[in-house]
Parts: C-alpha cells; structure tokens; sequence
C-alpha cells in the first residue's frame, strides 16, 4: 500500500490557498500572450459590468468629497495612500516569519506614520493653521508642532531604527533586512507621490482634479476601445493592452482635455487663465472668431501626457506583478483590484502635473498676490502684525521725506 505523505489541510493552508487563486496569475497564464486580449475573453462581458459598476461607485465618493472641500480631498488621498501601503507592506509577507517576529508589522507602520509628519508638515506648514482655526491655543499648539516638526520626525526615525536592531534574531537577519529595505522604498514610492498631490491640492482644486480626471478618462477609453476593437498587443508584460486601445485613448484623453473646458462647467472666480482669448476662425474673416481660455492650452499638454508616459507608470505595474507572480496588489475594488492598480498611472502624473504648473502656469515675477499667499502661509499671525507695523512705518517715513 502506497503510504499518503501530504500534510493534513489547515485553516491557515487553506487561507494561503485562497489568497494564491485570487492574487496570482493562472499557470496558462503567465506562459502565452496572444490568447488574452479583451476581444478573446469569453467572460469579457461580465467583467465590464463588474467594473462598470465599481467605477460608477467610486465616481460618486470621489464627486461627494470634491464637494465637500480641500480638507476632505486632503483626507481622501491620506486614506489611499494608508491603503496602498498595506497592500504593499503583505506583498513580500511571509507569515511563517513573522510568526517569530512579533511587533515587526508594528515597526513598518511607525516607519509609515513618521514619514507621513515628515512629509505633510512641510506641506501643509501655517496654511492647514491659517485655513481651518482662528482659535489661539489650537493655533500655538500646532505652530509649534510645525516649528520643531524635523526633530520630532527625526528621534521618531532613530527610535524604530533602534528597535529594529533590537529586534534582530539570529537565522532571520535577511528577511529582517530585507524586509527593512522594502519597507523604505514603499515610503519613497507611495510619499513621493501623495506629496506632490497633496501639493497640486493647495495649488488650486483644479490642479489636482484635472490631471485625476485626465487618468481616469484614459484608462476608460483604453479598456472601451481595447474591449471592442483591440487585436494587436501593444506589450509583452501587460499581455491584454492594445494598440487600439493605446491609440484610441490617447486620442480621446487628448481632444477630452481640450473641448471639456470650453463647455462651461468650470465655475470659479476667473483669473488670468480663465478669461477667454478670441482667435479669429478664419483668417480673412475676422468676424469669425473662436473663444479659446488660456488653460485649455495647459490642459492640451496634459493631456498628451496623461495619454502616452503617464501609462507606462501601468506598465511599470504590470511588469512588477509578473515579477512576483500575481494578478494584483489587493482585491479591494471588485473588477479592478487593489488601491495601488488604480494609482500606478496617478502616481506618474501628480508628479508631472506639480512640476509643469510650476514651470509654466505660476508667475515666474513676484506680484502682489504671490507676496501675500507667501506671507499668509510662512508667518504667523504675531510675525505678520510685526510686518504690517514695519511696513507702515517705512511708507511713512517715505511719504514724509517726500513733503
């Protein structure tokens, strides 16, 4: 008689099990392209309506707290980001480890949360202060939260990197380490980005919602267009993109950022930017003349970013997944599945939109308004009495020496 030598299943097998067939690709999978492209799945349909719906849910969120102000965006992307990080602190997890190593995940997130006092006290500084309370102990408090904010982020770093040489055992030092690094590179990765977004947040609401939405509108019409007409495989690490979807989408981002602020949704106090511009339609007519604002041109360049480099942040993604043999990162949203598979594009052009705003759309000259945003957001109420008493003594003593 032949004897049985498999272990007995386990709860924890089977949960293993079960995180194995809905993360990680199929064998078949992982070995041919041609086969998956949207047009050749057979269950293509009920997989549009499962992320049709899931997207037609996080449209409304996304609306309600772009509704509900700066603040509630603010708290929406630190919500994300908390999340993108748990799905990628678990990718590398290894529970017959950290079984040893208790309080190691604990270490993670105070790396985490250092790094996010670090990171948003240096945005935020007076402004949230300024924004948000008049109230003078609130104000105090948190003004000097900001003033010492490096130390406390600093003695917060050696506190955990103290505790993570304490904790080292011996015969798992190179998991510990290992781990260690990939913990530090998730914090570059995931701050990296939030930073700048949470920066084109106070640049204006329309600077973070634009380039969001530039995204959004991309990855729909590269599925819309990879769905019915896609036949030709665009890569080889992201086996169901298309050039028909990849050109399709482009397009339709391209001519999207253009046309839809010109059709009057956008309702805000005009500054320069949003002033139209009348260019004459036909030369030798110059009664014919077209309104064009000054931020559609912006708008052109973003698109065309959001269309061709933006997805090879997706494809970066993808080649990151192959390499760890899974489909995604979580299985957080039905049909598209975790936080991090939907920011990979988002990461790139928060980055971008950042950098060209304050290369090209901010005044490069001082002006009035630059000079008081700068002084409403670096001084506090105390320093900018003092500035207003100086500065009335200055223009009097001028307004004298004149007489």
């Amino acid at each position: 008689m032949q004897k049985d030598n498999s272990a007995p299943s386990t709860p924890t097998s089977a949960r293993a099990r079960h995180r194995r067939r809905s993360n990680e690709f199929p064998a078949d999978e992982s070995k041919t392209n041609g086969h998956l492209l949207l047009v050749n799945d057979h269950n293509k349909y009920r997989s549009m309506w499962i992320r049709a719906c899931s997207s037609l849910w996080m449209l409304g969120f996304f609306l309600l707290v772009i509704y509900l102000g700066h603040l509630y965006v603010l708290a929406m992307v630190v919500i994300i980001q908390i999340f993108m990080a748990r799905e990628l602190f678990n990718l590398l997890r290894k529970a017959h480890e950290d079984k040893h190593l208790p309080g190691f995940r604990l270490l993670n997130w105070h790396f985490y949360f250092t790094a996010m006092l670090f990171v948003y006290g240096r945005i935020l500084s007076h402004r949230l202060v300024n924004t948000v309370t008049s109230d003078k102990i609130f104000y105090r408090l948190v003004s000097r939260l900001i003033k010492y904010q490096m130390v406390i982020c600093y003695f917060s770093y050696i506190a955990g990197f103290m505790w993570f040489i304490l904790t080292l055992k011996k015969k798992m030092y190179k998991y510990q380490f290992g781990q260690f690094a990939w913990t530090h590179m998730i914090l570059i990765v995931v701050f990296t980005q939030s930073a700048f977004t949470v920066a084109n947040i106070f640049e204006g609401i329309f600077w973070f919602l634009l380039p969001a939405s530039l995204i959004a509108v991309n990855d729909v019409a590269a599925y819309f267009f990879g769905f019915f007409f896609g036949k030709t495989p665009l890569i080889k690490i992201s086996p169901k993109k298309t050039w028909e979807g990849f050109i399709g989408a482009s397009v339709a981002t391209t001519i999207s950022a253009f046309v839809d602020l010109s059709t009057g949704w956008l309702h805000c106090d005009p500054g320069p930017l949003f002033k139209p511009e009348y260019y004459p339609l036909l030369p030798w007519l110059p009664s014919t003349e077209i309104a064009i604002l000054p931020v559609q041109w912006h708008a052109l360049w973003l698109g065309l970013f959001a269309s061709i480099i933006a997805p090879f942040g997706g494809f970066f993604a993808s080649g990151f997944k192959r390499a760890f043999k899974i489909k995604d990162f979580g299985d957080s949203i039905p049909g598209h599945g975790g936080l991090t598979d939907r920011m990979d594009c988002q990461m790139v052009m928060a980055v971008f939109a950042y950098i060209y705003h304050q290369s090209f759309v901010v005044p490069q000259d001082y002006t009035v308004e630059t000079i008081m945003s700068e002084i409403l957001s670096s001084l506090t109420l105390e320093e900018q009495q003092i500035l207003y008493m100086k500065l009335g003594q200055i223009l009097q003593e001028r307004m004298f020496g004149r007489n």
